[in-house]
């Protein structure tokens, strides 16, 4: 994914902003509080992140370049139940890794085309797996990708109001419940 070629100068109050901001939670990140604890002024922040948003995606960007990585490890799996169950669980892990993963997959405002990109293509291969999964009788058919995400997101939220240790057991949960009626029985 393609970068414009900063100043050195400019390059480095970037990393130094995007390190103060790695250590805030992503729902509570204030520019101005950035700019201060990075030491740069508030208008060097807003030129390279002009909302909020453009920050957590910028902190985000490693993991959706990891979503991708995934995506495309799953559609190259040819056992169409085993790829679904290790897509989720990793897509699982690895919102619960980047607190704003969830933000920028769900958000309709990108503010970098790389973003929008690679978010069309995770879309576009969860769609293809839920389907691949579905005609191999390995998931239920009245299951959407919408529906899923929802799922996915709900467990994501149960597991930060509870423990670490919640994940695998809800996680076993949902894979349970997507699983055909006469799987289940």
């Amino acid at each position: 994914m393609a970068m414009k070629v900063l100043r050195s100068d400019a390059a480095r109050s970037r990393e130094r902003i995007l390190e103060v901001a790695c250590a805030h939670d992503r729902g509570d990140l204030r520019l101005n509080e950035i700019a201060r604890e990075a030491g740069v002024g508030v208008g060097t922040v807003y030129r390279h992140f002009p909302t909020v948003h453009a920050l957590v995606e910028a902190l985000s960007m490693t993991t959706i370049e990891r979503m991708v990585e995934l995506s495309r490890r799953s559609l190259a799996d040819p056992d169409a139940g085993s790829a679904f169950s290790s897509y989720l669980r990793t897509a699982l892990e690895l919102q619960l890794e980047d607190g704003g993963l969830q933000v920028v997959l769900l958000s309709d405002a990108d503010e970098s085309p790389d973003v929008r990109a690679a978010k069309q293509e995770i879309l576009h291969s969860f769609d293809a797996l839920l389907r691949r999964a579905q005609q191999a009788g390995a998931v239920r058919d009245d299951l959407t990708a919408e529906r899923l995400s929802h799922l996915i997101c709900g467990i994501e939220h149960a597991v930060r109001l509870g423990s670490a240790d919640d994940r695998e057991p809800l996680l076993q949960i949902l894979l349970n419940g997507l699983r055909p009626e006469v799987a289940r029985s």
